[in-house]
């Protein structure tokens, strides 16, 4: 069974980096975006490989790993593999669904449209990249 136009529009306004963007613009991330569903256990994104999507997961849960260790956990609303469209460099970790997922995914000829033609989604990617450094360097903090 596969998402509606409208069932997928309201995950994407509870995204953080598409927040406040216009409804002709969440109507052109539909547009531009894939619906596809994993079994549990299936890896969504491996550390070291070159990434070449955006992912968003629209429901299920799954666990982020770097090294082998378990760094972080995802649900619904949550999205991964932005740092390795932009920057052009390996996945930092591993994506591994808890639970069977439905994901949108946004290849990388897409997101570079997106990130060229809607200035908002630029800015919050930056804010969003921004978080997660910050996060990053208080974990390395509190473990000196």
């Amino acid at each position: 069974m596969f998402l509606r136009r409208s069932e997928i529009l309201d995950p994407l306004r509870k995204v953080p980096i598409f927040s406040g963007v216009s409804r002709r613009h969440l109507d052109l991330i539909a547009r531009l975006a894939d619906e596809v569903r994993w079994d549990a256990g299936k890896v969504l994104a491996r550390q070291g490989e070159r990434g070449l999507e955006f992912l968003l997961i629209v429901d299920g849960s799954a666990r982020v790993e770097r090294d082998g260790k378990i760094i972080a956990r995802l649900g619904a609303g949550d999205f991964f593999g932005e740092m390795s469209l932009i920057d052009g460099k390996p996945r930092t970790a591993t994506v591994i669904a808890d639970t069977p997922v439905v994901l949108l995914v946004i290849h990388r000829r897409s997101f570079d449209y997106l990130l060229d033609d809607v200035p908002r989604i630029q800015k919050r990617v930056l804010v969003t990249l921004c978080e997660r450094l910050r996060e990053a360097d208080s974990t390395l903090a509190s473990i000196n």
